[in-house]
């Protein structure tokens, strides 16, 4: 009686290869600055989008390595430097993966300021204890000898990839990106037809979670993924 041959595992070869990078920033102070609530609320309508993400998503690098306290620098500056504790839990609780655009979310810190100091008139032009200043980043991209050309090379690249990585990848695309994704996503759906994965992706929660948890659960997706895979 003959044996059947074993099955073999044939792994998918993506189109196009995915080469990870890392990301060093040079902070930049721009021109708005605000020593009161009142004129944070201006600074907020007419600063650039840069510092909208820098001081939302980019600064999410920083509150990572925490996890408690303020998730954005707008509710620490309101807590910390002009102690209105009811704003600064206001501007705390907005979610940033509720939003595809950075003008949406702008507004959502404009009206959240506005209808505080409506409500609080005396806490306008109350000093705050040191200005806040308005800043950007400029990213200096750095390649890394990492570069994946399938499921498996990926997986084991996001294992050894530095926090900086994955944070350029799947959190600073995002301004690239317009919000709607992270350089994660965009290859596995386009370079493998991984849309499905591309979207568990896209779910995970970059807010609450530290950058080693965010590396965690995307490993999760992907060897959840890969171990269902039928033999073939």
């Amino acid at each position: 009686m003959a044996t059947l041959p074993t099955p073999v595992l044939v792994e998918r070869w993506a189109r196009a290869p995915f080469y990870f990078n890392s990301a060093a920033h040079l902070l930049r102070i721009g021109r708005e600055r605000a020593t009161t609530l009142g004129e944070l609320l201006e600074a907020l309508c007419c600063c650039p989008n840069e510092s909208i993400f820098q001081h939302t998503f980019q600064t999410l690098q920083e509150h990572h390595f925490i996890r408690e306290g303020f998730s954005n620098d707008f509710a620490h500056w309101a807590f910390a430097a002009c102690n209105e504790v009811g704003l600064a839990e206001r501007l705390a609780s907005i979610d940033v993966r509720e939003f595809t655009s950075v003008t949406d979310l702008r507004n959502r810190l404009i009206n959240i300021t506005k209808d505080y100091l409506d409500r609080n008139p005396r806490a306008r032009d109350r000093a705050a204890l040191e200005p806040f200043y308005f800043c950007a980043s400029d990213t200096v991209v750095i390649p890394t000898p990492f570069v994946a050309r399938n499921l498996a090379e990926f997986i084991e690249s996001l294992k050894r990839v530095s926090i900086h990585s994955i944070h350029y990848h799947f959190i600073e695309a995002r301004l690239r990106l317009k919000l709607n994704s992270n350089d994660f996503s965009v290859w596995l759906e386009e370079e493998m037809d991984l849309g499905p994965v591309s979207d568990r992706l896209n779910r995970i929660d970059i807010y609450t979670s530290t950058l080693n948890d965010v590396r965690d659960q995307i490993l999760r997706v992907l060897q959840k993924h890969a171990d269902a895979r039928p033999i073939q």
